[in-house]
């Protein structure tokens, strides 16, 4: 089928996602997003991470889980299911907790299944953060023109470090309103505060349905469809992509977009929000799935 083509930004070998520090097709964990200050309160007590950006922390990082051999715990004729124990006090979260990521593939999508236990109070907030061009991975001047629908009423302005300031805004009249769909491109320089502030687009959508979000190339007729159980979703058009990947081909700033099922960002300092902490024992599961059609 002359339609069908690779449309995942990504590396030929182990080396490239090892050496890789834009997260490309990667599981993050135990938190995705940004933690203002690298810490948070639970049960009382301070938990304390590594500030990796700025004073903040960023995907749980330093030695984030992309970075990590994990088993393989199960394999079928249409999934693979992975494996870790991440121990008490790692990337300085409590509990030891045993995590498996399950990819899935059918005719037309594939389902991510994220499944945690943590023998102490602990943060589950899982995602991916694939890099999608659907006119082609190898086609970067495209992926700004491709066409996006957000089914998101409200965003959550951050400020100049990325951090949420807490608002829930209204996208309606902003450049931020993905309600119908548009050309990414269209609003991106517009001079609006979060456009300002973020560099483009990388801003936490709070999903008010299924699908979620649906990205298109029209050139190709290629669509992608986000369904998620979470409460936001990250949109990041590539403002700081600038890597080397698949055959060579150099994927520059704006060459491809992420759209990032989680919780808000740093939920975890804002009650307000609806929360990822999960009790001890008490099994964490979250389920994404990409459908496409063409």
């Amino acid at each position: 089928d002359g339609n069908i083509d690779d449309v995942v930004l990504g590396y030929d070998d182990c080396s490239g996602y090892l050496r890789d520090t834009c997260f490309l097709g990667s599981v993050v964990g135990r938190n995705a997003n940004r933690i203002k200050g690298a810490r948070f309160a639970l049960n009382g007590r301070d938990i304390v991470l590594s500030p990796n950006e700025g004073r903040n922390n960023l995907h749980s990082g330093p030695n984030i889980y992309n970075h990590r051999m994990w088993q393989v715990e199960q394999v079928t004729e249409s999934s693979i299911t992975l494996y870790q124990l991440s121990p008490d006090g790692d990337q300085g979260y409590p509990g030891n907790a045993h995590i498996r990521v399950t990819y899935t593939l059918t005719e037309n999508s594939i389902r991510i299944s994220y499944e945690a236990v943590s023998d102490r109070d602990t943060v589950f907030n899982m995602t991916n953060h694939s890099y999608f061009n659907l006119a082609g991975h190898d086609k970067p001047e495209k992926a700004m023109e491709q066409v996006l629908q957000l089914n998101a009423l409200r965003f959550t302005p951050a400020d100049a470090l990325s951090i949420p300031t807490g608002e829930l805004r209204e996208v309606a009249g902003t450049p931020m309103d993905f309600r119908t769909a548009k050309v990414v491109a269209r609003d991106i320089g517009e001079d609006y505060d979060a456009l300002v502030l973020q560099k483009g687009y990388d801003h936490n959508f709070e999903v008010a349905g299924n699908p979620c979000a649906i990205l298109q190339d029209v050139s190709s007729g290629r669509t992608m469809e986000v369904y998620t159980d979470r409460p936001g979703l990250q949109f990041y058009s590539g403002n700081y992509l600038d890597k080397v990947g698949k055959g060579g081909t150099h994927y520059p700033w704006r060459g491809a977009v992420c759209l990032e099922t989680q919780f808000f960002p740093d939920a975890v300092n804002k009650p307000q929000w609806q929360q990822p902490f999960v009790k001890a024992r008490q099994v964490s599961r979250s389920v994404t799935e990409y459908k496409f059609k063409w």
